[in-house]
């Protein structure tokens, strides 16, 4: 028996200095393809140069997943990517950013998510107004000057503080963006002299990484904190910062 000829996720360079990306199982016929005007609708105004750089696959189904993910690279990280790079450049977290449209839209999206999963009056995510209230501090990570996430850690008093609006880009998931600001968040929360972090989040199968990355920084399941009260929507977990 034949054995399958594998897929190939690929990286064109076109005359316009632009990047182009695509799948295939034929990689030389797919160039010619492009190179004659026969590829996509793109590469027809935008003839290819070269190919930058090509990964096989064993299959279109993973071909396809791993082209996904290389759309939602930047720029500066996709020919990186594609050479098999295993280290990201380094993260940037900065304190503020709340101006940024590249946060404010970010924040917006998390906003929507959120309303795909819990009713209007199960969301607790804070609006722009909400994030620049006092008591609240914000931070945005960057990486090669694109934004990668943000979060926000906000002082209930009495040495109790509550994580907020922690979020991916998603270009950048999977990457260690999220355990990093939860990492900044509590160095910064011991140094304010809090004693407990606590957070809320969504009960819905599309939180279930957020649930399995607090129970790794050491967040346990408790109850209802603060001015929240049950809901089955809603999880609550906790820890103590005196480790």
């Amino acid at each position: 028996m034949t054995a399958p000829s594998p897929w190939h996720l690929y990286l064109l360079e076109c005359r316009n200095g632009s990047w182009y990306a695509g799948i295939t199982n034929d990689l030389d016929a797919r160039f010619r393809a492009h190179a004659t005007g026969r590829g996509a609708k793109y590469t027809r105004g935008n003839p290819p140069l070269r190919i930058l750089a090509s990964r096989d696959y064993p299959d279109r189904a993973s071909a396809s997943r791993a082209e996904y993910q290389l759309k939602r690279q930047p720029r500066a990280r996709k020919l990186a990517w594609m050479q098999g790079a295993t280290q990201p450049p380094a993260l940037e977290i900065r304190a503020g950013g709340l101006d940024d449209p590249a946060v404010i839209a970010l924040l917006q999206a998390h906003l929507d998510d959120m309303a795909l999963h819990s009713p209007a009056g199960s969301i607790h995510a804070l609006d722009l107004s909400g994030l620049r209230a006092p008591g609240v501090l914000f931070f945005s990570a960057w990486r090669d000057g694109a934004l990668a996430g943000c979060s926000a850690l906000r002082d209930g008093g009495d040495g109790h503080g509550e994580l907020k609006s922690m979020r991916t880009h998603p270009a950048h998931l999977r990457q260690g963006v999220a355990a990093a600001l939860l990492a900044h968040l509590m160095a910064t929360a011991r140094a304010r002299g809090l004693r407990r972090l606590s957070l809320e989040t969504g009960t819905a199968a599309a939180f279930a990484p957020a649930h399995a990355l607090y129970a790794r920084h050491g967040f346990v399941p408790c109850g209802p904190f603060g001015d929240y009260v049950d809901d089955p929507f809603s999880t609550f977990m906790t820890r103590a910062l005196d480790d």
